[in-house]
């Protein structure tokens, strides 16, 4: 069913073909960003949207806005998270019900003037040389424009005019990332008490672990084959390169008002059998709250934004490979195939007798939201596409982008999200437990800048289109820059930079890019942050340094950004299963010869006062005992060791650690200082 959004948000010319400056596909976030930023430049710009709905995430579901850190945040997502809040007084910045969020992207595309034409996707389009011409859409309208942004969550024009791209994970050794790659996690156990804890957001006081395999649940049928939902292991190393990306969702705007809430349906494909591991979840947790099992995250009015959290939850895993590269019958298949198994596990959840009658009455106080997507049976509009197509273009954001080489001299953006991966399958160990794949917990990021090169096609493919959703990233980095308001900055960009090129006659590569970022920075962007002037940094320190992003770690060990370390973060043990840890530094030497070796940590008083640091070298192994209570004396960053020889052609091997220690053993950097 077609929905008009208001008359002016239609567009039914027609015209062979509509002649405009600027062509959005995708009325995502970024797109309206683009968009409106591009028509207040005086552009003549259309937005074309291929779904019934303008707003994407921000209005079809996802109420509850990761942002990171705030600060990061300006510019033209500030300004309309700002009028969204401003719309419904009492909404906390970033919380506002996705119909306010609708109504207010409405108003801004109203006052700037910009036409949006939706239900209608794309069907082919022109190209002469490396510039689009045109865009003809599944209506048979064709759109001439001088400059294109492809905003869609999938990249489909970006595809259309045959740039590169990537669909699924890169392997480490590829772009040298060391989370990349087929990702398999241990089991991690969990307390009852824990799995118990209602989600914070809700009064609850137990920490929310969103990823992990929390205890050994078989993942077989009487038969010995595996449960719905559970896949046999690939037959591959850790770190290689799949075609597969993390799952996808939907966000549910929930509540447990009485004068709000709509039952959960009963899908017409209703399958327990689909939820027997949800079922084997549930009794190796008894008591377990609903809660647990969902993270839901308030917003206005009652209004609780529900998302996936642990291994069973409205994450649907290895449903969407299809998905990127599908035409419109495959997509439409793979989302009604969410729409049936997330509506049926909240069934299942409130009605199969095999659930704890408790569990049961907390899924039944929640419903959905009868003052939201009423023309959608209440049910949100847009299928959470965590990661589509994802560009190969002039520069590639890369995890070192996030964490070390975290500054860009064309930068506009930030991002500052943790890279934040949800479970890609669910496959069985040899054991024929379940696990978690693809997931990978306390993986930080810095604030860190966005180059304006990873929203550009390569030169030679194509001149005049903008990508600021599937922009040029690995799936690593693309796990942290796939916030919408992010997108939105992107989108920003995007918009100043197409009117820059047109008013230059110029390619989209070659504009200006210190005059774009003054743009920017005169509409409010953040591009930088005065914090991150001071912070040291690996990359201009002498002699050889490895960080411990780079480090080898034994066990599982959590990021963290406390303290001064260098780069920003470090990572610690938890003060947990000693003797089974550590972190170990492979150096290569240039040259034979004598090099002092030093070791850097983030102190504090609950930090152990003897962690065992061995150094491997020409003549042996020497072990060093590290008090992590005190300050280290090295410009409060580093402590040193001593001085070691070393062989130009055998590493230099630094290990931290955590036998019998008395505390929380930290690992930061390495340094080694020839003499």
């Amino acid at each position: 069913m077609r929905t008009q959004l208001l008359s002016f948000l239609c567009l039914t010319s027609l015209l062979s073909a509509a002649e405009v400056d600027l062509v959005v596909y995708g009325g995502t976030p970024a797109g309206i960003s683009a968009g409106i930023t591009a028509a207040r430049e005086g552009a003549k710009v259309v937005i074309i949207e291929p779904t019934q709905w303008i707003g994407g995430l921000v209005t079809g579901g996802l109420c509850r806005t990761d942002v990171g850190r705030e600060q990061t945040i300006g510019g033209f997502p500030r300004e309309f998270f700002s009028r969204a809040a401003a719309a419904q007084p009492g909404t906390s910045m970033w919380y506002a019900e996705p119909k306010t969020n609708l109504a207010t992207f409405k108003t801004m595309l109203e006052e700037a003037g910009v036409e949006v034409v939706t239900a209608q996707s794309l069907k082919s389009i022109t190209k002469e040389g490396p510039r689009i011409t045109r865009l003809t859409t599944s209506a048979g309208t064709t759109y001439q424009g001088k400059m294109f942004v492809d905003a869609s969550y999938e990249g489909d024009l970006m595809a259309a005019a045959k740039v590169s791209y990537i669909v699924g994970r890169e392997s480490q050794a590829h772009y040298g990332e060391s989370l990349a790659g087929y990702y398999p996690m241990p089991i991690r156990p969990r307390t009852v008490e824990v799995m118990e804890s209602d989600c914070p957001s809700i009064g609850g006081t137990g920490p929310s672990y969103i990823h992990g395999t929390p205890a050994g649940i078989s993942g077989l049928d009487a038969a010995g084959k595996p449960i719905f939902g559970v896949y046999a292991a690939p037959q591959l190393q850790p770190g290689s390169a799949d075609h597969r990306t993390q799952a996808y969702n939907f966000r549910i705007c929930v509540t447990q008002r009485p004068d709000l809430k709509v039952p959960f349906p009963k899908p017409a494909t209703y399958d327990p059998a689909k939820y027997e591991l949800l079922l084997r979840l549930i009794r190796a947790f008894p008591g377990v709250r609903f809660g647990r099992l969902f993270h839901l995250g308030g917003v206005a009015n009652d209004k609780y934004d529900l998302n996936a959290q642990g291994l069973f939850s409205t994450d649907y895993p290895g449903a969407n490979t299809a998905y990127p590269e599908g035409d419109a019958a495959t997509r439409a298949q793979i989302w009604q195939d969410h729409v049936d198994f997330i509506q049926g596990m909240l069934w299942f959840l409130g009605h199969d007798e095999r659930v704890p009658q408790s569990l049961r009455d907390q899924c039944n106080s929640w419903g959905l939201c009868k003052d939201e997507f009423a023309d959608n049976q209440y049910w949100p509009y847009a299928l959470y596409v965590r990661e589509g197509r994802r560009m190969i273009g002039e520069y590639v954001m890369v995890q070192k982008d996030l964490q070390n080489d975290i500054f860009k001299e064309d930068s506009v953006g930030m991002g500052s999200f943790v890279i934040d991966c949800h479970i890609v399958q669910r496959i069985l160990a040899e054991d024929g437990t379940v696990r978690d794949e693809g997931s990978f917990p306390d993986a930080p990021a810095l604030p860190y800048q966005i180059a304006y090169r990873s929203l550009t096609p390569k030169l030679t493919e194509c001149e005049n289109l903008l990508v600021p959703v599937c922009l040029s990233a690995s799936h690593i980095a693309y796990c942290s820059l796939r916030m919408e308001p992010v997108y939105m900055a992107l989108g920003q960009a995007s918009g100043l930079a197409a009117v820059m090129a047109m008013q230059n006659k110029t390619s989209v590569q070659a504009i200006d890019t210190k005059a774009l970022k003054q743009k920017l920075l005169d509409q409010k962007a953040v591009l930088e942050l005065a914090e991150l002037a001071t912070m040291a940094r690996s990359s201009k320190l002498p002699g050889l340094v490895m960080d411990d992003q780079d480090a080898e770690r034994v066990g599982h060990w959590q990021g963290s950004t406390y303290g001064s370390t260098l780069d920003g973060s470090s990572r610690h043990d938890e003060n947990l299963e000693k003797g089974s840890k550590s972190v170990i530094y492979r150096l290569k030497v240039p040259a034979t010869g004598r090099y002092e070796v030093r070791v850097s940590y983030a102190s504090a008083p609950n930090r152990a006062s003897n962690v065992p640091v061995s150094i491997a070298h020409a003549k042996g192994s020497t072990q060093v005992l590290v008090n992590q209570k005190k300050v280290p004396p090295v410009d409060k960053l580093f402590i040193s060791l001593g001085t070691f020889s070393f062989k130009a052609d055998q590493d230099a091997v630094i290990t931290i650690s955590t036998q019998a220690t008395d505390g929380i053993v930290g690992a930061d950097a390495v340094q080694l200082l020839p003499q």
